[in-house]
């Protein structure tokens, strides 16, 4: 629709002028622009719908269902656009919850919402509350927040959970300060932003603009603004591209106003969040840009011929011209020569000529001076003037640093006071607590220790005295959340003192002495070897032996001869077993490093006693019990005393599973978040 300046700018041209067309270029994602392009189609104003930004759906939309299915979990949802509500309301298939309240940052996430049935009175929907004539009125998310605290109060967000549906990867600034002020927020993506590429016929009608017809851009996101800039290096030539940072911009927000500003636009006009504000600000865009486009005034002739052609509807003929008029006769040259004037006539005009010129240059000179002399005037009185003001500068900077002075003053009393404030705040919120938080809060602190304590050092005694400290303690209270938690006491109670002890210290001990006595102990080829001597049995007395057997004398005396060579011969004489032989080519140098090993095996044994890994402690325990097989000597009283108390430490760290305290935790814990 073509159309001169819009009716509310009072432009009309003047006759024979052409009015210029004006077209607006909205940049809106796809079918989000009805209502504005239908109020500057009212005014007569052409558009050119070229988004700059597409919204489509997120690739996984696992997230935004499973928020929306389990609202019941969140004190407050926040959704942040009309596109934020319509994605949240396609994937929620159920009746919204009435008592759940709804932050929207603006007019139109409002009428959003109404589409699908939640308005206020029947729902509480929060938004920036502004007057509508408001054109310094602000829908953003710093308004948001400041109406949430004054709907919810500065305190209303403490250890609240709060649900914000946004696009992918929008701003963080709600959510850090809802989180600043104690809520727990959860934020899930229920659109995605992407950059369209618009059509040819699209491009060549921005080409067409950019080449001089009068037009004005409406950008309303700081991405859609990066989008233009980066697409305008493509497709766009150096000379379109400046004419586009100089052309007329209007935006709905300072901060997309300052991004464009940054990427090098130099015409821009913030409007205010609305379809009527940014119809206002585009239709006065409009009558000043058509106001400043100068006229080509017609050729008379020109308009004369053509109004009478246009009456006619007909071409000139030929023979309807007038006829042309007839030619001179010819006259020679010195006929026309005119006659020549007198000597004294001429000289007295050129005398004439030369006073006038010598007259009006002195009159230019003396006018020159007089007029040197006004600018040296002036030019003494704008130094004094200018003196006079940095005077008057330098006092009132000196009054303005004295004001910044007391105004920082100012602002460190009220922070102080603020400080003041909350901390008197936290002291109410503490002393507001009753006594069964005070003593849940103890008994929880209580347990937890004796929890720690008896999975490290598996102390029940220990536990069991925490345990019956505890329900002690809560005996003085009937609330019946108490009670399900004393119940939970009691069966952790029943649990320690059914479960068997294990004497860890005294299995440590005994492994320190073997550890103590390890080198003292001889190894297999270091065994003493006592002097041998040769000694033989007091033999009998012959006569009354053969005198008993009957044999003869003789006979007697060889045999006790015999026998007690052989007994000497015996009795010099040690045969030993050794099952592994290479313990007999142990060094004195490599016996130290048996030893040292076998001494971090029962260190290692023992640290793993303590903590209860009773894998690496049977492991360790074998190791060891074979080293002092192999390589020491075990005929030796203190290797098998050493032996011994291996043993015994293997037969007494029996795996025994400790019981827990999570009956009674898990119970303090429901009591804590019952809110």
């Amino acid at each position: 629709m073509s159309s001169s300046a819009p009716p509310e700018a009072g432009i009309d041209p003047p006759a024979g002028v052409v009015a210029p067309v004006f077209t607006v270029v909205v940049t809106r994602p796809a079918g989000q622009s009805a209502g504005l392009i239908g109020l500057l189609a009212a005014a007569g104003v052409e558009t050119l719908e070229f988004p700059l930004i597409d919204i489509a759906d997120v690739e996984d939309a696992g997230p935004l269902r499973a928020a929306l299915a389990s609202l019941e979990n969140f004190a407050l949802v926040v959704l942040v656009s009309p596109n934020a509500v319509d994605r949240a309301f396609a994937h929620h298939d159920s009746i919204w919850p009435h008592a759940l309240p709804v932050g929207v940052v603006g007019p139109g996430s409002v009428a959003a919402l109404a589409r699908h049935g939640v308005e206020a009175p029947a729902y509480r929907v929060i938004s920036p509350d502004v007057a509508p004539d408001d054109d310094a009125a602000r829908f953003d998310s710093e308004a948001l927040f400041a109406a949430l605290e004054a709907s919810l109060g500065t305190s209303g967000f403490e250890g609240r959970r709060v649900l914000i549906v946004r696009g992918d990867g929008g701003r963080e600034w709600l959510a850090d300060r809802l989180r600043e002020a104690g809520a727990q927020v959860d934020t899930v993506a229920a659109y995605r932003r992407i950059v369209p590429e618009p059509s040819i016929s699209a491009w060549a009608r921005v080409h067409r603009l950019l080449s001089g017809e009068p037009h004005a851009w409406l950008l309303t996101s700081s991405e859609g603004v990066r989008n233009l800039d980066a697409l305008a290096q493509d497709h766009l030539t150096a000379g379109e591209i400046t004419q586009l940072k100089h052309a007329a911009l209007v935006t709905p927000h300072p901060r997309i106003a300052q991004t464009a500003r940054g990427v090098g636009f130099d015409r821009i006009t913030v409007s205010g969040a609305g379809d009527e504000r940014i119809a206002r600000s585009l239709l006065a865009s409009a009558a000043s840009v058509t106001s400043v486009v100068k006229p080509v005034p017609s050729n008379p002739a020109h308009s004369r011929m053509t109004e009478s052609n246009a009456s006619t509807n007909a071409p000139t003929s030929p023979a309807a011209m007038p006829p042309l008029p007839p030619n001179p006769p010819f006259t020679p040259f010195e006929a026309q020569k005119p006659r020549s004037i007198s000597g004294p006539l001429l000289w007295f005009v050129l005398v004439v000529v030369i006073c006038a010129v010598g007259v009006g240059a002195f009159a230019l000179n003396r006018k020159v001076d007089r007029m040197e002399q006004q600018l040296a005037q002036r030019q003494q009185a704008n130094d004094a003037l200018t003196a006079a003001l940095n005077v008057k500068t330098e006092q009132a900077l000196a009054t303005v640093h004295q004001s910044d002075s007391q105004v920082s003053q100012l602002e460190g009393r009220l922070a102080d006071a603020q400080a003041g404030q909350q901390a008197l705040q936290q002291q109410y919120a503490d002393l507001a607590r009753n006594r069964d938080d005070w003593t849940l809060a103890e008994v929880g602190q209580m347990l937890s220790a004796a929890s720690q304590q008896l999975q490290l050092t598996g102390n029940t005694q220990l536990a069991l005295f925490a345990l019956q400290s505890a329900d002690t303690r809560l005996a003085a209270s009937d609330g019946a959340q108490v009670i399900a938690v004393r119940k939970a006491i009691a069966q952790d109670i029943d649990k320690l003192k059914a479960a068997p002890s294990t004497d860890l210290t005294g299995l440590a001990i005994k492994l320190d002495n073997a550890i103590e006595q390890i080198d003292a102990l001889p190894l297999a080829g270091e065994a003493p070897i006592g002097h041998a001597t040769a000694h033989a049995a007091t033999p009998p007395d012959s006569t009354k032996v053969a005198a008993a057997t009957g044999e003869p004398r003789w006979k007697v005396l060889w045999f006790e001869f015999t026998k007690g060579v052989g007994e000497q011969l015996t009795s010099l004489v040690q045969i030993r077993r050794i099952d592994n032989a290479d313990a007999m080519l142990v060094s004195p140098d490599q016996g130290y490093f048996v030893r040292e090993n076998l001494k971090l095996r029962l260190l290692s044994a023992r640290l793993a006693l303590l903590s209860r890994n009773q894998t690496t402690l049977k492991s360790d325990l074998r190791a060891a019990d074979v080293a002092l097989g192999r390589y020491f000597d075990n005929a030796s009283k203190r290797v098998q005393t050493v032996r011994e108390l291996i043993k015994d430490v293997d037969t007494g760290s029996a795996a025994v599973e400790l019981p827990n305290l999570n009956t009674s935790l898990q119970a303090i814990h429901q009591y804590r978040s019952r809110g």
